[in-house]
Order: C-alpha cells, then structure tokens, then sequence
C-alpha cells in the first residue's frame, strides 16, 4: 500500500526526521490560504500515486498565495500516468546546497533489507543506477544486529564530505530504520535529503510502501490508504481477498497462490505470449471469489483469452469450476477459456466442467494451459 508525500512527511515527522511545513489541499482557495499560512515561497506538488510529476507539471514553485493558487489550477487539471490529480501539497520552499537519496528496500535475493544511498540525488535512483552505479552506496543489514549507528555514520560519511552533514544524515538513516521495523514497509526512501544554505539536513519528499501482507497488524496504516489512488477493480479485488496487478499483455491469468501466479506468468513470457495480469485468487476461493476474478480480468480490454492455472490444495478445484460455469452463463463470456484444474476434488472439478455447456479448453500441465492461452490470445487477436 502507498503512502502520499504528505503521508510519508508526517510519518517522517513523528518519528523526528525534519521535515519542512506543509499544508494538504484540494482547491485552489485552499492552496491560496495554505500559502498564506506558510508565507515566503512554496512548492505545489501533486498528490498521486505516479513517479515523473516534476517532468508532468505536477511540481511548482509559487512566490506569492496568488501565484499558488494560479499554478495548482494547472495542476489540478493534470492526469499523470492515468491518476487525475485531486490533491496538492503546498510546502516552504527550500533553499537547495545539496541534494542526496536515501531509501532501504528489500534485496529478496540476499534476504535482508538493503540500504542504498546516493549524492546524486533529486533524480530516479533506476537512472542513477543505470547511468553511475557507482555513484550508489549499497549496504546489507544483517538481520540480527539492524542498522547500528557506527554503520549508519560510515554510509552517511560516504555520501556527505562535511562532518556534519553526515552526522545529521546519518541520524535521520537511524529513524528511517526504525520506521522501516515498526510500520512494516517494503520501500521508503526520501529523493531529495537535501543541504539547506544553513547546513541543514532536510527531507524534501516522501515515499514509503507499507507490505500489504503485514496490514493485518498495521491498522493505523490502513486507515491512510486513499481510495481513490485505486481503480474500481483494484478496489474489488482488495475487498474480495484478491490479488491483482494489471499488465500490459493479452493473456488474462487467474491463478492460486503468488508463487505459482509467478511462475505462470514467467511461463507466458517463455512461450513468447504476454500476460494481462498477475491475480491470484488465494488459498480459499468460492465461487464468488473466481466470478469477481473473471469480471476483474475482463475489464481489461486487451485480454483475448484467459488462463486458469490451479494446484488445488486447500482450494478446491470444484469450487472453481463452478465459479467459472457461473461466470460465463452470468456474464455471457465469449473469449477463449483454457483450464487445468490439478489437485483436491479435480475429478469432480472436470465433471462439473464437462455436464456444463460451458465451452472450456481443458489442460493437464503448466506447460500445455499457457501455451493453448497463448495460442487462442493470438487467434481471437487476428480474428478482431
């Protein structure tokens, strides 16, 4: 789940990294008197969930409440990759010596939390990483001692020359740590940590990702997700249980369990086809749950067939056949549907798809219902 900038900022600012003042809007009269309140010169920044606002417009710099109110006009017309943008931050401006990134996220192939830091900051740490990757500062936390502030201090000394600079920095890496253990995130990163022209260490901006597995124990964090930062499917699939990421391709998945979604997905890459999701219906599905997983992927305009790939252990596979018979007598589906159904009551499963007049496609390997997928995608594609 994604935090907003100013979400992140007031997390920031409890846990006592500095944070410059800020006031949240949604009209142009609010940004007006928010700059107001702020006095001297402020930044109006778009609140979306989206990367490249600055490069979309959604980033302005106002002298005067006047000008703010002006230049959020603008921005509140914007729609930065597909979210239309209905509110603003309106922060002090910073006078900028410096610019630093500071993030920890997880490396799944060492198993820990790694720590990233870079003096090149300001810009997307991919394209930091893409164009000087020596210009990062990597560091693995070992799991059973955390972040301890002799190491904080030595990765904040390679980023910033000044003493004191790094002291600063290094203990705002130490609460970074610390947000990271307690809330749960799978990201958080400040871009920039900047120098200010008194030599102070400020957090300009905020993202922080909170792991949605760990939203169980994390009540208060749930309470911040934005509705409206999701679509109406996303939305669906959260309150039926489901998990669902859309892609660009045209091979709708449904799936149980992440990893085996994974694997399908990587099989449909294999094969030369291109999945349209990843959606894995869980470990428990009824019915239900795989009639909202079919009108979910079809909601997709580009799915030209669906795959369903089901290792039934604690799902059953006949509780998916019946979810798949209900779906396509209920929505009157017409696109091409490839089942392999392996696992608990599969036999009942196949009964309950054969006496149906529901036309599936029947598979027996992981192999076979990607590959038939990728071949009626193809077909229903040309035949449009």
């Amino acid at each position: 789940m994604n935090l907003h900038e100013y979400q992140g900022r007031e997390l920031f600012a409890s846990y006592g990294i500095p944070v410059l003042s800020g006031r949240v809007a949604t009209t142009p009269e609010e940004v007006k008197e928010a700059a107001r309140e702020l006095g001297g010169t402020v930044v109006v920044k778009a609140q979306v969930h989206a990367g490249g606002r600055g490069k979309a417009g959604g980033v302005k710099l106002a002298d005067n409440p006047d000008q703010a109110a002006e230049v959020s006009k603008a921005i509140f017309r914007l729609k930065i990759k597909g979210w239309p943008v209905r509110k603003v931050l309106v922060a002090k401006a910073a006078e900028i010596a410096t610019e630093a990134y500071y993030g920890i996220t997880l490396d799944r192939a060492a198993r820990r939390h790694v720590i990233m830091c870079s003096a090149a900051g300001g810009i997307d740490i991919e394209e930091v990483a893409a164009k000087t990757p020596d210009k990062i500062v990597r560091h693995l936390v070992n799991p059973k001692t955390g972040l301890t502030r002799e190491e904080a201090l030595d990765i904040s000394g390679r980023v910033f020359p000044d003493e004191s600079h790094a002291k600063q920095a290094a203990e705002v890496l130490l609460k970074l740590w610390k947000i990271c253990g307690e809330k749960d995130t799978s990201l958080i990163e400040i871009n920039p940590l900047i120098v200010d022209d008194a030599g102070k260490v400020l957090a300009l901006d905020s993202k922080v990702v909170i792991d949605d597995n760990a939203l169980l124990r994390q009540a208060e964090m749930e309470g911040l997700r934005d509705p409206d930062s999701e679509s109406k499917w996303e939305r669906m699939a959260r309150e039926m249980g489901l998990s669902y990421v859309k892609l660009d391709g045209d091979v709708g998945c449904c799936v149980n369990g992440a990893g085996l979604a994974m694997a399908t997905m990587d099989l449909i890459k294999y094969y030369g086809g291109e999945p349209a999701n990843f959606l894995d219906i869980g470990g428990s599905s009824s019915p239900e749950k795989v009639l909202t997983a079919m009108k979910i992927i079809l909601a997709d305009k580009n799915v030209k067939a669906i795959v369903f790939n089901i290792f039934g252990g604690i799902t059953r596979c006949d509780d998916v056949a019946r979810g798949i018979v209900g779906a396509v007598k209920k929505g009157k589906i017409d696109h091409p549907i490839v089942v392999r159904l392996t696992g608990t009551n599969e036999e009942e499963a196949r009964k309950i798809l054969e006496e149906s007049d529901v036309d599936v496609v029947p598979a027996v390997t992981m192999d076979e219902v990607v590959q038939q997928g990728i071949r009626l995608a193809l077909q229903s594609k040309i035949a449009s």
